[in-house]
């Protein structure tokens, strides 16, 4: 089973993505800020963490960089969600490590997409 982290302080993002992913092969985790989402990361392990950059008491990017420097969680997939799309944005989240991007608002479509193609040779979701 995976299992993935989502990172938002917004309820409806969090609700949206355990709609959109959650099922009998991937289990969906939350965290609401920062410094949860590092313990949350920490005890479970994800095989992909979903992280908003805008959040209470650490931002993404920050959560990012130290999730990379933890040799359990450094090859963790993670993909940055945030409102702001610009260029410098998409490269502060690359120097921290992001491995992909997501702006918001976006589609469950487009999430589903992006998780399975991070992840082509594992059937999380197969076709029902």
């Amino acid at each position: 089973m995976a299992t993935v982290l989502i990172v938002d302080d917004e309820p409806p993002i969090l609700e949206l993505v355990r709609f959109t992913l959650e099922d009998e092969h991937v289990r969906v985790v939350e965290a609401g800020d920062g410094l949860e989402a590092l313990e949350v990361a920490r005890a479970e392990h994800p095989d992909l963490i979903l992280l908003d950059v805008q959040m209470p008491y650490l931002n993404g990017f920050e959560v990012c960089r130290r999730l990379r420097l933890e040799p359990q969680l450094n090859k963790t997939k993670i993909v940055m969600l945030t409102a702001a799309g610009q260029d410098q944005d998409l490269a502060r989240g690359r120097a921290a490590g992001a491995d992909l991007y997501l702006t918001k608002p976006f589609s469950p479509l487009r999430l589903l997409t992006l998780v399975q193609s991070l992840f082509p040779e594992a059937p999380l979701w197969p076709e029902k």
